[in-house]
């Protein structure tokens, strides 16, 4: 087989082989070393390769194994895996309970507030109805409930700057 056929062949896959690599490692340095490898060892293979049925199979099974060696080396080095792209989600104790605090007083505001904009609160912003649905079950216009929501939310807001800022303007 020479390079042309070759290239021919894996052309197509080779994206998938990548993204299956960064996929698998996460780092893109590493899943263009796992495609190189990949690359090589079909290429090293390349007299044997129309033998088999699906040689993109071959290619992303090569793949798998190649990162799974990896990843497993990194841990058997004790080296910690590195995501680049990883974030903790998980929000601080701190906002926990500042965010906890503040729902707290807002739901103290809309309790405040009278009943007909404490239903459309809980529909609307809880239960996140439809506009339309809601207009059904309260039995008002659309136009009338995004108003009355409108300066329920405003109150609200007013409400909690008010508790927030101390005083302090």
């Amino acid at each position: 087989m020479n390079q042309i056929v070759f290239i021919e062949l894996i052309s197509p896959f080779k994206d998938k082989v990548f993204r299956l690599a960064k996929r698998l490692l996460t780092s893109t340095e590493e899943a263009e070393d796992a495609t190189q490898e990949v690359m090589v060892k079909l290429w090293s293979k390349k007299e044997n390769l129309e033998t088999y049925n699906n040689i993109e199979a071959v290619a992303m099974t090569m793949t798998k194994n190649y990162c799974f060696d990896q990843l497993k080396s990194k841990r058997a080095d004790n080296l910690k895996i590195v995501h680049n792209n990883f974030t903790d989600r998980e929000p601080q104790l701190d906002k926990k309970l500042e965010d906890s605090d503040s729902l707290e007083w807002v739901e103290k505001i809309i309790n405040q507030l009278p009943e007909q904009l404490q239903i459309l609160i809980q529909l609307r912003d809880v239960e996140q109805y439809e506009f339309e649905e809601i207009a059904k079950i309260v039995n008002m216009n659309e136009t009338a409930i995004r108003v009355a929501l409108s300066r329920a939310r405003k109150k609200i807001r007013e409400s909690m700057v008010n508790t927030h800022s101390y005083g302090i303007k």
